[in-house]
């Protein structure tokens, strides 16, 4: 699979695309998702052009996947749901089977509330 530059993710990266953000750096962008999930439910995605972990992971700079990680305990303490607080999931669909959507790695974060079973 190649990457795509015309997925939602890579226009909202350009500016075509609007988002509410919640955090962002040199390597990350965090915005909520338009479609939440859970009380609260954020999408963090890196800006180079990653499709997914497994393409990020054996393409990346070190720096690019030290900062996408430490993005999300910045994110979680912005929005009082670290493991200090009540807790919070993070979640990323791979490929096909693993269900995603967007061909552009992202994490979603879940949290505000119970989050339940991770698979039902």
């Amino acid at each position: 699979m190649t990457y795509d530059k015309n997925n939602i993710f890579a226009k909202i990266l350009r500016g075509e695309l609007p988002c509410k953000k919640v955090y962002e750096n040199d390597f990350v962008l965090a915005f909520y998702d338009i479609n939440p999930q859970k009380k609260i439910h954020v999408i963090v995605i890196p800006k180079g052009e990653y499709i997914d972990l497994d393409h990020f992971i054996q393409n990346a700079k070190d720096i690019e996947i030290i900062e996408f990680n430490k993005a999300i305990l910045n994110i979680v303490k912005k929005l009082k749901i670290s493991s200090k607080d009540n807790g919070y999931r993070v979640l990323s669909n791979i490929g096909i089977d693993g269900g995603q959507e967007v061909p552009h790695l992202h994490y979603h974060i879940f949290g505000g509330q119970n989050i339940g079973k991770m698979v039902v």
